[in-house]
């Protein structure tokens, strides 16, 4: 007897245009976007592309997952809306012809009740994403304007950030505009702060053992004061 919570497979990739021209866009941005000089980043960029072709190879299952929804989807059309217009338009384009198939999440097992009307992600190739895939992550997080996406790392998982809308910084380094791409290696500290007027949409990849891309075991990094306190 089949489990109805159970994601079932509906078609293989090259069977599911949507999906296909979505990954497509993916490849894009790590084949053809500059890596600025940074050996890191061209590297980072390398590893995702092959990953990404390599699974696109296989014709994987596409699955049927259900497209749970979280509140700062309330954000998500202004969002498509402005990815549309400026340099990401490709992408925003493709992801609105799946939208109604994403499925979003927290990802964390404590999350502040602010954070979670403000912050959501979608994985769309991956262990548990529609598109299955052992090697690789692909996905979207979505903010809503104002919001600070608190200190946290990624451990044996390397991650690339690409703005598709709205602005928004990293350890209140730089505002980085659609296009831009940060690289965060493993292990490193990063905290996001996002524009007070527009959403912000972005782009991810994660590389790293199968092992931790099934179980990455998010965490946000304790406080100052929660350490001391420990």
């Amino acid at each position: 007897m089949t489990d109805m919570n159970t994601p079932m497979a509906t078609a293989r990739l090259m069977d599911s245009p949507n999906w296909l021209y979505l990954l497509r866009e993916f490849d894009a941005l790590y084949r053809y976007g500059s890596a600025g000089g940074s050996p890191a980043i061209r590297g980072h960029r390398k590893r995702v592309r092959d990953r990404l072709s390599a699974a696109m190879a296989k014709n994987p299952d596409v699955l049927q997952t259900g497209g749970d929804s979280k509140p700062v989807i309330a954000h998500f059309p202004r969002a498509l809306d402005l990815g549309e217009r400026g340099a990401m338009q490709g992408m925003a384009r493709a992801l609105r012809e799946v939208r109604d198939e994403l499925t979003w999440e927290y990802g964390y097992e404590k999350l502040s009740k602010a954070l979670a009307q403000k912050y959501a992600y979608c994985e769309v190739l991956g262990p548990k994403g529609p598109v299955q895939c052992d090697t690789l992550i692909l996905g979207f997080v979505l903010f809503a304007p104002n919001t600070t996406y608190p200190q946290h790392s990624h451990l044996d998982i390397e991650e690339s950030y690409i703005s598709v809308a709205g602005a928004w910084s990293e350890n209140n380094a730089a505002v980085f505009a659609p296009g831009s791409l940060i690289l965060n290696r493993s292990g490193d500290e990063h905290r996001i702060t996002t524009g007070d007027r527009d959403p912000c949409l972005l782009a991810y990849a994660w590389c790293g053992p199968e092992d931790r891309l099934a179980s990455p075991n998010m965490k946000l990094t304790a406080t100052r004061r929660a350490r001391r306190n420990a």
